[in-house]
């Protein structure tokens, strides 16, 4: 399989590069900006992606390549920071400038290799405070801006390309265009990342593994799509255990049983495992502290179900790739964003191995996969539901009282999305609360009671999402709802933050 690698320079936007490589049946792969020469090539690549990142050039600590990996004559394309990097290593010059933060006019002055087909103009996102304020040597300006004379940058007699924008992102104009001139035709790399090759080698890899699997399954389609491939692997050496820990959709368990036992002809043992997690978190609220307590006490779970009906050897689990990343634990430097409770938040006392057969996959692969594995489009359509359940959908202290509001909430939302044909065409779609409260008027009585936020998104794989523009009327009509079947709420809001700035789920 023909591989692009990507080194991670610290970008908010570097996944969104192999995310976007890997749309085009192209295997990209992220790693450290500091991967050694000799671990490079073990990845034998067809090219070479240098991510944006924070930092100078110029900085005492800027981050810099293994100086090894420009003498490889692959192709490489420097994105941003990357870009500078490649001006600087070739005795250009890079200067501080005026911060740039969004769409800027590119117009194309040579629409040939990196830039072939692209003609004119486009509109393409910016995101630095530095600049190639001098080309080097044996390089040509084939793309400028109005502030930026080298936006885009080419070598002449090597395939070697720097572009001060961000193709990855939604916001510049035929930026996979661009992406997928450098990847297919100056790398030359082939199509063949498919979800067909990836369910055939990964079957084949666990089919080899010894011992016993306990794979925790949430009804997600994460954790689903992990047993199933699991089972097809190994087979009945596979015990699904699902665990309702309290925190779930409204009468989401039943629902959870009846699709495991009527659908997939997997082991599967349900325990309910309710009170004991919200005891656990009675009188926390910190959101970290959450996450963590949650991911614990399922080990717990998961660790006493071992003893009584084992041996297992495995632990198996539906991570995924932006979960890694956003816990910090990646192969990349990218910052801690939250905890993933199948992540960070497993204890150093677990006496199992740990199988994780997507983690290096994003959701709408996983989609993919469960469309090929025959999962029922109503489970793999549904909307992603957080592994810490309403702990973190619930801000401050878990409550019985805010967790049935934040149950029956999003249940409205959720069925006014499906009345209106809008629940399959946006992303993610729940109401949450806190402990902020509101006056309001009931039967010309004063009343004192919760905020509820309902939150609708758009994305392609959780790493950025846009609030989701919904028809007034429809908003109206869920905080009608809202407010009149559920006695405890006086006001309800329409969350509009996108990610970033913000996260999909508000802890």
């Amino acid at each position: 399989m023909d591989k692009i690698v990507v080194l991670d320079f610290g970008s908010q936007y570097s996944h969104l590069i192999c995310r976007r490589i890997r749309e085009f049946s192209v295997y990209a792969e992220l790693v450290p900006y500091d991967i050694s020469y000799e671990e490079l090539l073990k990845y034998n690549p067809k090219g070479i992606i240098f991510s944006g990142g924070p930092s100078s050039v110029y900085s005492e600590d800027a981050p810099f390549p293994d100086s090894k990996i420009f003498e490889m004559n692959l192709p490489l394309l420097g994105i941003c920071y990357g870009h500078q990097l490649i001006v600087n290593k070739f005795g250009g010059k890079v200067k501080r400038a005026n911060k740039e933060y969004g769409s800027s006019l590119l117009t194309i002055d040579n629409d040939r290799d990196l830039l072939s087909g692209i003609v004119g103009s486009i509109r393409a996102w910016m995101s630095h405070g530095d600049e190639a304020e001098q080309i080097p040597s044996g390089f040509k300006v084939i793309g400028h801006t109005e502030s930026v004379k080298a936006a885009a940058i080419a070598s002449e007699k090597k395939s070697i390309f720097g572009i001060q924008f961000h193709p990855e992102v939604v916001h510049t104009e035929q930026g996979i265009e661009i992406l997928k001139n450098f990847v297919l035709k100056v790398c030359g790399a082939k199509q063949d990342w498919t979800m067909e090759g990836f369910i055939e080698s990964t079957v084949e890899k666990i089919s080899k593994i010894e011992g016993n699997v306990l794979c925790g399954v949430s009804g997600g389609i994460d954790s689903t799509v992990a047993a199933l491939l699991i089972h097809k692997a190994i087979g009945n050496r596979l015990k699904c255990i699902f665990v309702n820990n309290g925190l779930l959709r409204l009468n989401e368990e039943i629902e959870i049983e009846e699709m495991f036992k009527n659908n997939f002809k997997v082991n599967f043992t349900a325990i309910n495992a309710s009170q004991v997690f919200l005891d656990k978190l009675e009188g926390v609220d910190d959101p970290e502290k959450k996450r963590m307590i949650v991911g614990e006490e399922f080990i717990h779970v998961f660790t006493e179900f071992a003893k009584i009906n084992g041996p297992f050897k495995w632990l198996a689990q539906g991570t995924l790739y932006p979960d890694v990343i956003e816990s910090g634990i990646s192969k990349g430097p990218a910052a801690v964003i939250k905890s993933h409770h199948n992540v960070g938040g497993l204890p150093d006392w677990l006496d199992l191995e740990i199988l994780e057969p997507l983690r290096d996959i994003y959701k709408d692969e996983v989609r993919k996969i469960a469309k090929l594995l025959g999962v029922p489009e109503k489970l793999f359509m549904r909307h992603p539901f957080p592994g810490p359940g309403l702990a973190v959908r619930i801000i401050g202290e878990v409550t019985p009282k805010k967790l049935s509001i934040a149950k029956v909430a999003s249940k409205i939302v959720e069925e006014e999305l499906i009345e209106a044909d809008l629940y399959g065409k946006v992303w993610q779609a729940y109401a949450s609360v806190g402990d902020d409260k509101a006056v309001g008027v009931v039967g010309d009585e004063r009343k004192y009671g919760n905020i509820v936020m309902i939150r609708v998104v758009d994305s392609i794989d959780a790493m950025t999402a846009d609030w989701t523009r919904l028809p007034h009327k429809l908003l109206e009509k869920m905080s009608n709802r809202i407010t009149n079947e559920i006695d405890d709420v006086t006001w309800v809001t329409y969350t509009i933050s996108s990610k970033p700035p913000a996260t999909i789920e508000p802890q």
